[in-house]
Parts: C-alpha cells; sequence; structure tokens
C-alpha cells in the first residue's frame, strides 16, 4: 500500500525518496517500490489537490526556461513532479488557515521567507534538490574501517587568481586534482560581468539542448525527478550549526550557530515583551506580568513579505521582501525582488518608529548581528537575456545605486548566474550603509564564524555545465572533477567593514552548515563525497551496470584547512555507501553521524590538526539528525528510531551519548516517541529549545497529530514535562522562556505556562 499521508501534511524529503527503507510505521504499512512507485503515488496524491495556476507545470516549465536555469531532468518534469510542489503550497496555505489552536488568522505567508512560490523552484530546485538527488543509497554496505587515510601539508601564502599557489606540498582529492587555492579577483567592469553571463547562457542552451536528447532515451527518471522536486520545495537551507542559549539567562534566546553571533527568527524576547511575526505585522506582547498584554504592531507598507525579525536595545530589525515591475525590458518579465532590512526603535513599543533601511537586490537569504552591526544576506540572480545596456538586469543594488565592480566578486572558474550580497550596517544608524560586496557564483550556503564569512556553493556536474573546472599554470582550465565538489569563498568582516580573503574547492558537499567549523583560525568540514554518474550527462541511466554502480557509492572525507584556506590535513573514505546525516564540532573532537541501516556516530581527535584520527565508532540503530552538546560530557540527539534491518522506524528518537571519553561514546539513554514520523528540528534548528543549564529540550513533533513537547534529562533517562496538542495546521512554532513562564507561540496565539509545574497561566489572541 502507499505512503501514509496525514491530512494537511506534506510528504517529507525521505518519504518520497525512500519509502521501502524508512518511512512506514512498524508493522502497519507495507511499501515495496514493486508496488507502487513514487511517480504514479504522486499523481494520486495531488489529484485531489487544486493547484494554483501559477504553479501549473506549463507556467513553471515556462519560468524555468525562460530564465535559462539548468536543471537536472526531474526537476521540471510533468504533472507528477509539480503536482508534488503543489502539495507543499497548499499544506502551506493550510497553515495560516487556522491557528495552532484553531483560531489563527489566515494569510500566512506560504513564501517561506518571502520569496514567491515561483521563485522559490527557481532558486532552490538547483542547489537544494541537486544534492538531496545525490543521497540514495545502493544495496549493499561495505564496512567502513573508521581510520581512512591521511595525508599532511604545510601551509603557504594564497596564490594569485586563477594560478596554483606556490610552497604547499601537492595534494590529491579523490576526483586526482589538486585542492589549490586562489585570491578572489574583482570583476573589472560591468561588461566583463556581460560577457560572462553571454558565455553562460550559450553553454546553458547547448545543455538543454544535451538534456533533451538524453530525456528521450532516459525511462527512469519520473519517481526521482518527484522525490528530489518535493524535497527542493520542502526543505530550507538549513542550516547552520546551532550552540545552545546561554545556560542561567532570564530569558531564551533564538537557537544560534555560533555563540557571539545574533541570528534574527520569526519569534523573539528581549525579556521583557514577546515580538512574533504574525502575516505581514509584527506584534508586540507585554510579558513583564502574569497577564500578557498586546502593547504595539509594526505594520509595513505595500506587498511586503516579512521573513525574520531581530531585537536588541530597542531596536528592531525587521527583515522583508518587496517587488517591484519596471517597465523596461530584461529580468523576470519586469519583476525584480527587493530584500530589505528596516530597523524600529520600540523603546516606546505602542508606537514603533522606523529610524532607516537598507534595501538590496534578490531574495532573502539570511542575517547575522555582531558587535552591534547587522550582515544582511540575499541571493540574485542575473538575467542571461538582457541586453547589455539593461544593466540592472544583471548587477545588483543596494540602498538603489548599483554595486560597484570593485566589490563584486568573481568565481573562480566559469561557474552560475547568481549573486550572494552581503550589506553591513549599524543598528544605531542604519542608513548609514558601511559596507557591501557581491559574490558572484552559483550561490550557496553562508556559514558566518565570528570574523568570517563562508559562501559554500555546491557542484553537482549536471548537463556538463559547470564542473567547477581548475585552472592550470597556463591559465587553462582541465575537465573538471569526477566527483561532487563545493567552492568555499571566504570573505573577512570586522566593524561593518569586508574584505576577501581567497577561495578554494574541495571534493565533496556539505550536508548542512553543522558539518563545517571554524576553530582557532582553522576550518573543518565534513563532506559526503559522490562521485558523478555514468554517462556523459552526470545522471545514472537505466542499465547500467552493478560494478559501475558499485564505485559510484558515496564515501564521506574530513578536511582541515588553515586561515589561508590551505589544506592542512584530510581524511578520507570514511563509510562507504553511507550519508552524512548529522555533524557537531566542539574544541578539539568533530563528531559526525552517517547512516544506511545502522547509525554510527564517529568521534574525532582534531586536537592536532596536522594529525586528525578517528577515535571512535558506535553503531546504534536508527540515526540523528541533530545533534548539541548538553553539558559536561553529554551529547544529545535527535533523529528516528530505526531497526537493525534498516526498513522499519519506530519513531522519532531522543538519544544522550556520553562523550566523556570520545574514543568510547556511548548512547548512554534513548526515549521513543511512538507514532511520529519527524520533528521540525531536523529542518529547522532555530525551532529547537535546548538549553542544559535550564534542564529543558522543546520541540514539535509530528504523527497522527501534532504535539509539542519539553523533556528534561537526568541520570536515569529522558522525562517527558510537558505535551501540548496542536491543531493540524500549526506550523513553525516556537517555545521559548523568560523568568519563570514557558511561553508557547504559534501565528497569533500565545500561551503561557508555569515553567516548574507548566501549570497553564494565560493565554492571547493577537
Amino acid at each position: 500500500m502507499g505512503l501514509p499521508v496525514t491530512p494537511g501534511r506534506c510528504l517529507s524529503y525521505k518519504e518520497t525518496r525512500f519509502p521501502d527503507i524508512f518511512w512506514k510505521r512498524k508493522g502497519s504499512y507495507d511499501m515495496g517500490m514493486d508496488e507502487k512507485n513514487l511517480k504514479k503515488l504522486a499523481e494520486e496524491q495531488s489529484a485531489q489537490i487544486e493547484i494554483p495556476d501559477s504553479l501549473k507545470p506549463d507556467q513553471i516549465e515556462h519560468l524555468l526556461e525562460s530564465r535559462g536555469k539548468k536543471k537536472k531532468k526531474a526537476y521540471y518534469q510533468k504533472a507528477a513532479a509539480l503536482a508534488a510542489c503543489g502539495m507543499l503550497v497548499i499544506g502551506l496555505a493550510a497553515a495560516g488557515a487556522g491557528g495552532m489552536f484553531g483560531n489563527r488568522e489566515s494569510g500566512i505567508d506560504i513564501t517561506s521567507g518571502g520569496l514567491s512560490m515561483a521563485d522559490r523552484a527557481d532558486a532552490e530546485m538547483t542547489e537544494s534538490a541537486a544534492q538531496d538527488s545525490m543521497d540514495g543509497f545502493t544495496e549493499d554496505r561495505a564496512e567502513s574501517t573508521g581510520s581512512g587515510s591521511q595525508k599532511d601539508s604545510g601551509s603557504g601564502a594564497s596564490g594569485s587568481s586563477g594560478q596554483k599557489t606556490k610552497g604547499r606540498e601537492e595534494k590529491t582529492g579523490a576526483s586526482g586534482a589538486e585542492f589549490e587555492v586562489t585570491s578572489i579577483r574583482t570583476a573589472k567592469n560591468y561588461d566583463e560581468i556581460y560577457e560572462y553571463i553571454s558565455e553562460q547562457q550559450k553553454t546553458y542552451e547547448s545543455a538543454a539542448e544535451n538534456y533533451a536528447v538524453r530525456e528521450d532515451r532516459d525511462s527512469g527518471g519520473a519517481a526521482e525527478g518527484a522525490a528530489d522536486t518535493a524535497k527542493s520545495m520542502e526543505m530550507e537551507a538549513v542550516a547552520d550549526e546551532a550552540a545552545a542559549p546561554e545556560s542561567g539567562a532570564g530569558y531564551s534566546d533564538t537557537n544560534v550557530r555560533e555563540e557571539g553571533v545574533g541570528e534574527p527568527d520569526i519569534v523573539k524576547t528581549d525579556g521583557k515583551r514577546i515580538y512574533i511575526v504574525n502575516n505581514q505585522r509584527v506584534q508586540i506582547v507585554d510579558i513583564a506580568k502574569e497577564e500578557m498584554k498586546q502593547l504595539g504592531t509594526v505594520k509595513l507598507s505595500g506587498e511586503s513579505y516579512i521573513s525574520e525579525i531581530f531585537i536588541k536595545d530597542d531596536r528592531l530589525v525587521v527583515v522583508y521582501t518587496q517587488t517591484e515591475f519596471s517597465d523596461k525590458d530584461g529580468a523576470y518579465g519586469g519583476y525584480r525582488e527587493y530584500t530589505i532590512a528596516e530597523t524600529f526603535d520600540v523603546s516606546r513599543p505602542e508606537k514603533p518608529k522606523s529610524i532607516g533601511k537598507v534595501a538590496q537586490s534578490g531574495t532573502y537569504n539570511n542575517m547575522r548581528v555582531a558587535g552591534g552591526y547587522v550582515y544582511l544576506f540575499s541571493n540574485f540572480y542575473a538575467d542571461t537575456y538582457c541586453a547589455r545596456a539593461e544593466r540592472d538586469a544583471y548587477i545588483p543594488s543596494v540602498q538603489g545605486k548599483r554595486i560597484d565592480s570593485g566589490d563584486i566578486l568573481m568565481p573562480a572558474a566559469s561557474m552560475g548566474n547568481k549573486y550572494t550580497i552581503v550589506t553591513a550596517f549599524s543598528m544605531k544608524d542604519p542608513e548609514k550603509k558601511i559596507d557591501s560586496k557581491a559574490i558572484f557564483g552559483s550561490a550557496g550556503m553562508c556559514y558566518v564564524s565570528r570574523n568570517n564569512i563562508y559562501v559554500c556553493e555546491s557542484n553537482y556536474g549536471f548537463y556538463d555545465v559547470m564542473p567547477l573546472a581548475r585552472n592550470s599554470g597556463s591559465g587553462e582550465q582541465d575537465s573538471g572533477s569526477s566527483v561532487t565538489q563545493t567552492c568555499i569563498r571566504k570573505v573577512s568582516y570586522r566593524d561593518g567593514k569586508l574584505e576577501a580573503v581567497g577561495q578554494t574547492v574541495v571534493d565533496g558537499t556539505l550536508n548542512d552548515s553543522f558539518s563545517i567549523d571554524e576553530y582557532e583560525g582553522n576550518l573543518r568540514l565534513a563532506v559526503t563525497v559522490s562521485r558523478l554518474f555514468s554517462g556523459d550527462s552526470g545522471l545514472m541511466l537505466p542499465g547500467v551496470r552493478a560494478e559501475e554502480e558499485e564505485q559510484q557509492q558515496d564515501t564521506n572525507s574530513l578536511y582541515i584547512l588553515d586561515e589561508n584556506l590551505e589544506e592542512i590535513s584530510r581524511i578520507e573514505g570514511l563509510a562507504p555507501d553511507e550519508t552524512i546525516y548529522s555533524a557537531r564540532f566542539m574544541g578539539d573532537t568533530g563528531y559526525f553521524v552517517t547512516f544506511r541501516q545502522i547509525d554510527p556516530l564517529f568521534s574525532v581527535d582534531l586536537s592536532n590538526p596536522k594529525k586528525p584520527e578517528v577515535i571512535g565508532e558506535l553503531k546504534i540503530p536508527g540515526f540523528s539528525e541533530y545533534l548539541h552538546p548538553y553539558g559536561e560530557g553529554l551529547l544529545l540527539g535527535i533523529g528516528m528510531d530505526v531497526d537493525e534491518t534498516g526498513t522499519t522506524t519506530d519513531g522519532v528518537k531522543l538519544s544522550m551519548f556520553d562523550i566523556s571519553d570520545p574514543s568510547d561514546v556511548s548512547e548512554v539513554q534513548k526515549y521513543i516517541l511512538e507514532n511520529t514520523y519527524s520533528t521540525d528540528v531536523s529542518s529547522n534548528y532555530k525551532a529547537a529549545l535546548v538549553d542544559p543549564g535550564k534542564n529543558l529540550i522543546g520541540f514539535t513533533a509530528y504523527g497522527d497529530t501534532t504535539q509539542y513537547y519539553i523533556f528534561s534529562y537526568e541520570e536515569d533517562g529522558f522525562e517527558c514535562l510537558f505535551e501540548r496538542e496542536l491543531a493540524g495546521s500549526a506550523w513553525d512554532v516556537r517555545g521559548l522562556y523568560s523568568g519563570s513562564r514557558l511561553y508557547l507561540i504559534a501565528g497569533n496565539t500565545v500561551e503561557s505556562y508555569d515553567i516548574k509545574t507548566f501549570e497553564k497561566i494565560d493565554d492571547i489572541v493577537l
């Protein structure tokens, strides 16, 4: 029988991609691929859903073709795959129809961070779904020795753009190509950028023709396309490694990636008030007393879609997107999107006052706050069909002025047509722009440490387009890599000033930004290396030989790079035929989880960066999708419990690992939430409330019902302190505490509880 579908819920990536491995409830479902393939499933599921005209197959296909974007064959498959996207749209729309407690206002932004769904399909299918398409499992698992191979090197100065770095020992990656570091060259002028994107467009068009021929001979891609499309529309670049909120503080902060680097969210508190994104408003609730009271509302003008907010010292930064129409020909048929960070003085919350805004081209990517400065990230697509004179179609702008060519950082090789734009400004004087950089390439995940920004661009070699060809000493490019790769581009920041440092390409791709970490100036990365599939298309063709398929199994690697991005050391060949599901770097030790049938938790000694060593490997059923430090010598894991065959799940699993001896890690306690199939934490770490000091573990889990849980942990195990059933339309629920009270927020509804007894105190509907 088919996949179990809860009314109002979208299928997750793993449910659609690997139904015969994972997502059947124990003893209840038999989901063999022979009985019902994914394409048929998607058709049946989507037949009952009315898809908006803008998301009809012909509209999406036309949109993608008109923008000249490269796509893996199934990413704009016909009705089945696009209907899977439609299921997500309906699910999100339903989230706005009713609140967590059945009275939430309608009209919630279904664009997930301000992106229109059409643009989201275009913006995310390539990167997000591409990575997911590489994460398949083969039938037989080769046992890993846990040691891999190691190579050491000394550090050297960065070389000039397009040239090999001198004074370093030669390294050879899995693709047989040397990892080399180059400086980041800035654009000479706008004409150089136009010539670049014109050449890119020719390459895409040629690839599209090759694709059409290959599609005719490929008969096995529809099911894969449906699954990958569903994933690309479901998941956010999620990414970032979360760190525990400050233990013992009077109130909880957003679960952040890097301690000391602030992050926005849809709900924030300063201990006195709660600030809530509700539809196209930010509502301010007084929590100083037991009886909550609405104090004020921040309203935005026009068609504004709020993504996230940040509060500090009576300064509220609201990040939103706006779409403007231009009667000029060019990008997006005359429509252009802008990301705006508007700062409000909320010292008088009943009358919030705007004190300035910063606007830049593109859709919202992320934001970080450090040292009183805001760093705003957006992604801008260069129009590859525009005329040379239409500068605004391919040159991004900040505050209405095109970014100077000297602030546009060019890629190391021919790759992509997108910018990651970073703008820094002061929260005290927001309209006084400090600095901007536009990082040209293929865009990607942004990891921000305390001192540096890393833009990580994944490459999957589709359609013979943009293998990250390496420049030889003569300036000519070779044919690229035989494995997936990541281009890492480093920009330092301090007091609002941005400076390009360098860039390099490594073999493999990051699961998310849990897998990348800066420590004592060095960059550590845990990656999954997938070989590009057979044939010249980068796709697995029908009838491929078994031995060739075996050669294309995934492996995993660990790299350590110095402050100049020079390679210090590496470990390769870890956990063949498995994929990294989660990672956590903690000082001199790194932990990462791979999965196929059982959950190996690897521990790596990183105390000597020149000689990292795998010192432990714990094998238990299931897998952890999220890892979080939990006090001295403990590591919390949140994931799924899977039986020893790897084919049946028993529900969401909480694991507590004893890491006091990293060479002998053990799972000392576990707790299974029966009849559940996923958590919000697996796709968004900001949704987790994890505070070891308060001994609180909070998250939403999905199953027959949607529940918000609060757990504590003692030596004798986990204890469920609080459980609240939510309405089926509940979406992006947040839990936080301030003083002696716990607050549960969903949309326009807030409930408060005593943090010790969990007795309800008050509620308010906004």
